[in-house]
C-alpha cells in the first residue's frame, strides 16, 4: 500500500505540507495563493470603511483575477482550499467597494 506511506514532515512546515500534500514544490501555485489571500484580506478589511471603496473595489478584482487563475492552475487540495477563502473575502470586499463608490468613483467623472 504505497498510498499509506507518509513522508516525514519537518516541525514548522505545516503551511508547507498543507500546500504541497503530494510532495512535490508549487512555487507558482503557492505565489497565486499567496497573493489571493492578502488581496482578499485587504479588501475585506479595507471595505468596511466608506472613503476607502478605491482600495477594496481594486484589491478586491485583482483578488478575484488572481484566485481564479490559481485555481485553474492549482495541483492540491491545500492549495484550491485557501483560494476559495481568498476569493470569497476579495469578492465580499469588491462588491462592498462597488456599492460605496466603485472603481472610479469620484476620480473620474
Amino acid at each position: 500500500m504505497t498510498q499509506a506511506a507518509r513522508q516525514p514532515r519537518r516541525p514548522g512546515s505545516l503551511l508547507g505540507g498543507l500546500l504541497n500534500s503530494d510532495g512535490k514544490p508549487h512555487p507558482v501555485e503557492n505565489t497565486f495563493v499567496a497573493v489571493t489571500v492578502v488581496l482578499g484580506l485587504v479588501a475585506f478589511v479595507s471595505s468596511a470603511f466608506d472613503n476607502l471603496h478605491l482600495l477594496s473595489s481594486w484589491s478586491g478584482l485583482l483578488g478575484i483575477l488572481s484566485g481564479a487563475w490559481g485555481q485553474f492552475i492549482s495541483a492540491t487540495t491545500g492549495e484550491r482550499f485557501l483560494l476559495i477563502i481568498g476569493l470569497g473575502a476579495a469578492a465580499i470586499g469588491f462588491f462592498l467597494g462597488m456599492a460605496h463608490g466603485g472603481l472610479f468613483g469620484g476620480v473620474i467623472g
